[in-house]
């Protein structure tokens, strides 16, 4: 069955859910300082969406009354919408999560509630996944050459500047025009070459201003991007090109006389219409940050904890998730 989209929980409909339900809804998310805005904003839609369908197939019952049974009748509802096994999982952490809230902080006045949400209620199977293909070095260089023929000016520097840092849509929607006039940090640093000699190298690199990275709370981790000056010149060439304007952001959409800072989905637009038909295969945001971290780490022998520093993890584990491992202690090597 193909994806039918549930439809949001109008406010007139919410007013109409059990007063419990809607009272320790929000009173969770008000409590829930972990999470970010988009977080926050889309647990609110998952929760709504439950107890709506419970008002119209329990009776409306609290959320203290809800047995496990009918958790199992709400996930097959979602199964048979054709939502994805990703969809199901996340609207499945949003009710546990509200259930251990419960449970941690109403334990007294509830001692007989238990989250219904237990291992025998099996979470719906990993749908089918698209084979991760990051850009070779190869295919980076052509795709940039192609882009500069048909002179696609903004969506070069977007994809220069997020190869260069390894960002995300959000962090990369947030560069501010004034990197431009940011002058490149020369350091030296040493490089261990294939045969064990050391050489002392020059890298040249910039800094963005502080950008608003994943991670936990409504702030996330705030850094600075790392790039280089290849990305900066393709970043001043569309400045260039663009002319002035009083947006302040270096991506932008335009609707006649009105320039505003892009939305996440303009850069998943761009992959697919102008990146794609270049690259020959599906291709999408993310990609371009797998590509920077393969490319370092399997074509250019970097140790990963050079991918580490430049994609911002905090564990190196999560950076072998994109790279092919093998083993430099900063991110500066990543641009040398």
């Amino acid at each position: 069955m193909g994806l039918e989209k549930l439809p949001e929980v109008t406010n007139e409909q919410w007013m109409e859910v059990n007063e419990f339900n809607r009272k320790i809804t929000e009173e969770f998310l008000n409590e829930s300082i972990q999470l970010s805005d988009k977080s926050l904003k889309q647990y609110r839609s998952s929760l709504r969406i439950f107890f709506h369908w419970v008002k119209e197939n329990l009776g409306n019952k609290s959320l203290l009354e809800i047995k496990s049974r009918d958790f199992l009748m709400y996930q097959n509802f979602l199964t048979r919408r054709g939502l994805s096994s990703s969809g199901i999982k996340f609207k499945r952490a949003a009710v546990s999560s509200l259930n251990g809230y419960v449970l941690t902080f109403y334990e007294d006045e509830y001692p007989m509630f238990k989250n219904f949400i237990t291992k025998k209620i099996a979470a719906p199977p990993n749908a089918f996944v698209h084979r991760k293909e990051p850009l070779t070095i190869e295919e980076y260089r052509n795709l940039v050459s192609e882009l500069e023929k048909k002179e696609e000016w903004q969506a070069l520097a977007y994809l220069k500047f997020s190869f260069a840092t390894g960002c995300r849509r959000e962090e990369a929607r947030q560069l501010l025009k004034e990197v431009a006039d940011y002058i490149p940090i020369e350091k030296e640093i040493e490089v261990r070459n294939e045969d064990g000699t050391i050489e002392k190298r020059i890298a040249k690199t910039i800094l963005t201003h502080d950008i608003r990275c994943k991670g936990r709370g409504k702030v996330g981790k705030v850094r600075k991007l790392q790039f280089d000056e290849e990305a900066l010149n393709a970043i001043k060439k569309w400045l260039e090109v663009r002319g002035d304007d009083d947006c302040p952001y270096v991506f932008v959409s335009r609707l006649k006389e009105n320039v505003r800072q892009v939305s996440e989905n303009t850069f998943n637009l761009w992959c697919k219409t102008k990146f794609e038909p270049i690259v020959g295969r599906r291709f999408y945001p993310h990609a371009i940050r797998s590509s920077r971290a393969s490319s370092l780490v399997v074509e250019n022998n970097k140790d990963i904890r050079v991918a580490q520093k430049l994609l911002g993890h905090e564990s190196s584990t999560t950076t072998e998730i994109y790279v092919i491992r093998k083993d430099a202690d900063s991110s500066d090597e990543a641009f040398v």
